[in-house]
């Protein structure tokens, strides 16, 4: 039995895949889950909860491949409902214009993103949710924090890879104070 559970096209096996990280940057989406109030400011942010390769515990963001023929929005919402449950009710922005744009690399110290498996690209967008959010496939939990909790030392400690800096972009970038 494959290991590979898609037949999608666009899916790549575990050796094309790793032969392709080593060649050249990979495009991945990353979206913030935000609630919002009746004025559209941000009153909590979502983290999920996962277990790291490196078998340690995260809160880190959605994240995920964009697949060869694939939209960027399509991506996006694939991974929100991937991630967080198809009655999550995401609003994707009307734009597709991403708050910043991460570039991981596996060096560190390159710029404030690591993976240590490969140059990846991200686009990186800040989504409301309404809906009920149920985290799926190998989030362990969804946590729902204030803007400051979010922004706290020991939040942000939890958050490897530069997901933390990248929180605190999203902070800034909706208004609201990182520290």
């Amino acid at each position: 039995m494959s290991d590979l559970t898609d037949t999608t096209p666009g899916w790549l096996s575990s050796d094309e895949l790793e032969m392709a990280r080593a060649r050249m940057p990979i495009l991945y989406v990353e979206a913030v889950p935000v609630r919002v109030d009746d004025s559209g400011e941000v009153t909590s942010i979502g983290l999920l909860l996962r277990i790291g390769p490196d078998g340690n515990v995260n809160r880190t963001l959605v994240s995920g491949r964009v697949l060869h023929h694939e939209r960027v929005r399509d991506a996006l919402l694939r991974h929100l409902e991937k991630d967080l449950g198809p009655v999550a009710l995401p609003r994707v922005p009307t734009s597709l214009q991403p708050f910043t744009v991460a570039e991981y690399f596996p060096t560190h110290g390159v710029t404030p993103y690591h993976d240590p498996r490969q140059h990846a690209v991200s686009l990186a967008y800040i989504v409301p949710v309404t809906g009920d959010c149920r985290p799926r496939q190998d989030a362990l939990d969804l946590v729902w924090f204030s803007p400051q909790e979010a922004a706290s030392p020991a939040v942000q400690s939890e958050m490897p890879g530069g997901h933390g800096f990248l929180l605190r972009q999203a902070l800034a970038h909706v208004g609201l104070s990182a520290s």
